[in-house]
């Protein structure tokens, strides 16, 4: 059997969009939809021309100044104005409105609940301890933006970095082949070993690439539902919500601002190419030397640091409940992590 609550909350909800109604408008049938639901429902449909009501199909006729035209549904608008003007509820006292908030306990409370637990702790009101917390939220997210203009630089700078390198492996090719043009057919195998090591040192250098664009990219999706959600909170959340979400967001922004991943940078490879003197060629037993300098990253491999980044931004991500489309689960996540690390 359906309850109060949730007979008021179908009655305030648009059969459309499921929102909560915005400027409810009646149809013949008694129905309510938003007037901005209707206007996209019967977008196709002439001033005077024949309608249906979306629920239950019986037909009407646009009124012919329009959609705008037809009555607004008074008894709904009384609805969500009710609704919108119910205050927040204590969670120990349903039947009590809270006014304070605990910095002790992490919670707001009602009256009752001051003479009966937090007599003796930290508490202010509501609105101004959520006035100092919009404070905090809003400093959070400052440095997050921040973050996210730095990773998103570091992205930026890899992709750079990788063109130039992939750019200098061309020149590479070029005087590496220039050379081996003098040798012809005797030296064949050894121009094909040469060119086999620059395209393996190429591979290995855009994978580590790749990896860091893919640790940057994952990194910037926690931070960038942070900042989404704290703005959403900030611009439309109520006091309480700001109060309740607060100390929850700030841990959260530390623990993001603590994964430092501009850490993980590409380390371009070094090659250059020593050509052979011909005219030493009878004493010649390469058409020259490759040499490759890689940049490691400090202190461990490459493949283990960022693999340790990644896992550890993945866990906070779980751990924020920070949803996002293409995070991976957490199985096939961790067999490509060691894919990668193996490679």
């Amino acid at each position: 059997m359906a309850t109060a609550a949730s007979i008021s909350t179908d009655r305030t909800t648009c059969p459309i969009c499921l929102e909560v109604f915005d400027n409810p408008k009646a149809l013949p049938c008694l129905h309510a939809f938003c007037l901005k639901c209707l206007q996209g429902h019967f977008h196709d449909k002439r001033l005077g021309g024949k309608a249906s009501c979306p629920v239950c199909r019986k037909d009407f006729r646009i009124p012919p100044d329009g959609l705008l035209g037809l009555p607004h549904h008074f008894i709904v608008q009384e609805l969500v104005d009710e609704r919108n003007m119910r205050p927040d509820s204590c969670d120990k006292h349903r039947n009590k409105q809270v006014h304070l908030y605990c910095h002790d306990c992490n919670e707001n409370f009602c009256l009752t609940c001051l003479t009966a637990v937090h007599r003796n702790h930290n508490y202010g009101e509501i609105s101004e301890v959520a006035d100092s917390f919009r404070q905090g939220i809003d400093d959070d997210d400052e440095r997050i933006v921040y973050a996210i203009s730095c990773v998103r630089g570091q992205t930026g700078q890899t992709k750079r970095s990788e063109e130039k390198f992939l750019s200098k492996v061309e020149d590479v090719k070029k005087r590496v082949l220039a050379t081996g043009d003098l040798f012809k057919r005797p030296i064949d195998d050894q121009i094909a070993d040469v060119l086999t090591k620059l395209q393996s040192v190429t591979s290995e250098s855009t994978d580590q690439a790749k990896t860091v664009q893919e640790a940057c990219q994952l990194a910037l999706e926690p931070m960038e539902s942070f900042h989404t959600y704290s703005r959403e909170l900030l611009d439309k959340g109520r006091p309480s919500d700001v109060t309740r979400a607060a100390r929850e967001l700030h841990e959260q922004a530390q623990e993001l601002l603590n994964s430092d991943i501009t850490a993980v940078q590409y380390l371009q490879p070094h090659v250059t190419f020593t050509p052979a003197d011909v005219t030493q060629m009878n004493r010649l037993t390469s058409i020259g030397k490759l040499a490759v300098i890689k940049q490691e990253q400090p202190g461990r491999s490459f493949a283990v640091f960022v693999l340790t980044v990644i896992l550890d931004l993945y866990f906070k991500h779980y751990k924020l409940h920070l949803k996002t489309p293409h995070c991976p689960t957490p199985y096939y996540f961790i067999i490509y992590c060691i894919q990668k690390l193996l490679k």
